[in-house]
């Protein structure tokens, strides 16, 4: 079963030296690894990958664009409380809470958080020509995260200009250094627009305008959906068996149109990076929940797995599960089908939707090495001693590959 797999056997030595602390200048001109189906394995340069890919592509990447969603409040005592925006509670919409003019609430994690049981941490700001007071306080505690209500007094700014104004942009922590000016524009990708995440989707940091448009020259139609990044996906499997293992929640959108054409098209997906690969095959999985009439908004992380639960076992066609979505948005006259995925992918998942996928190389003992283990059919080792070998960089400013 799945659940009885053994994180160890996902482990890997990792040499500190072989994680980018930074891009290239060039963010196109990092290497390429290239394994093809039948597990051959080639080096390349990014630039290259259009004309790696078959012309019966499609490629769909995440739009997501990672918030300034680190906060910093000063107390009178001169304590530093660090609170890092995860999601939002209250309105629950991203869009509509960062239009808010007031107040919002977020779930957060709370920094030096036994300096701060209680009252409210304030700052006054400036963002362009408008001042104002922002304050913060702690509503609730559950574990490791806080609901905190957000306030400010001037309704001519958003919680959007604030945040942009005072936040800072989380790099992850294995990069061991603080943010600098240079990750305002180097942890976005080039067609980032959607605000939401706290980390970037990776894969896509490599593209750039010449890349995209190459590949439309070829005629590959290029496509975009939404997943917003959460905190956990840096969270390190830390059981013994992934089983143990629970899942983050993380938010996805991914328009009518595309869903329609997805089910539809003969040509191959290509997805860039996990978070479209963990959307798009959340689809499979949502509209197989949503014909069977067991839709809740969210695919639970086992669904894909017969054995863990008899309403998930029987299989429907990609195509008619594609369409059950597509019905279900036309009945609520809705043009997005937005929901949360916890899926888990791991060695034993049969992938629907996902044809090939551009992705970075991944932590050991993560779920996004799962997931590469999972696309090849288990064979992730010698991805991983090739790109070791050949001096690869690993992780959010590393290299990437391209799996077909």
């Amino acid at each position: 079963m799945v659940k009885d797999l053994r994180i160890d056997d996902f482990d890997y030595e990792l040499p500190e030296e072989r994680i980018a602390r930074y891009p290239l200048a060039d963010r196109d001109n990092c290497k390429l690894l290239v394994r093809q189906a039948d597990g051959t394995l080639s080096q390349h340069v990014f630039t290259e990958l259009p004309s790696l890919l078959s012309s019966d592509s499609i490629l769909v990447y995440n739009n997501t664009r990672v918030i300034n969603a680190r906060l910093r409040f000063r107390k009178a005592s001169g304590a530093i409380i660090e609170v890092f925006c995860l999601e939002p509670a209250e309105p629950r919409d991203y869009a509509v809470s960062f239009a808010q003019t007031s107040s919002c609430s977020w779930t957060c994690f709370v920094g030096n958080s036994k300096r701060w049981k209680e009252g409210k941490l304030s700052m006054q700001l400036m963002t362009g020509t408008k001042t104002l007071t922002f304050t913060a306080e702690r509503l609730s505690k559950d574990g490791n995260s806080s609901v905190v209500a957000f306030s400010w007094d001037n309704p001519e700014v958003t919680f959007s200009e604030i945040i942009s104004a005072v936040g800072e942009i989380p790099i992850p922590p294995y990069l061991n250094r603080h943010t600098e000016a240079s990750d305002s524009t180097d942890y976005q990708t080039v067609y980032s627009h959607i605000d939401g995440s706290v980390a970037a989707p990776t894969a896509g940091l490599h593209f750039t305008g010449r890349v995209l448009e190459e590949i439309s020259r070829k005629g590959i139609p290029r496509r975009e959906l939404t997943l917003h990044v959460g905190a956990g996906t840096f969270q390190p499997v830390k059981s013994d068996e992934i089983g143990d293992h629970q899942m983050h929640s993380e938010f996805i959108a991914v328009p009518k149109n595309l869903i329609k054409e997805l089910a539809d098209t003969d040509r191959r997906v290509i997805a860039v990076g996990t978070t479209s690969v963990r959307t798009l095959e959340s689809l499979y999985h949502a509209g197989k929940l949503i014909a069977n009439g067991n839709w809740d908004g969210e695919v639970p992380q086992w669904a894909p797995y017969a054995d863990t639960t008899e309403e998930y076992s029987a299989d429907i066609s990609v195509c008619d599960a594609l369409n059950a979505i597509s019905a279900y948005l036309d009945n609520r006259g809705e043009d997005t089908f937005i929901a949360s995925t916890r899926i888990i992918i791991a060695p034993g998942y049969r992938y629907r939707i996902v044809k090939g996928m551009v992705t970075n190389f991944h932590q050991p003992r993560s779920t996004l090495l799962l997931l590469v283990s999972a696309f090849t059919g288990g064979d992730w080792r010698p991805i991983y001693d090739y790109a070791l070998a050949n001096s690869f960089r690993f992780l959010s400013y590393g290299d990437a590959c391209l799996l077909l």
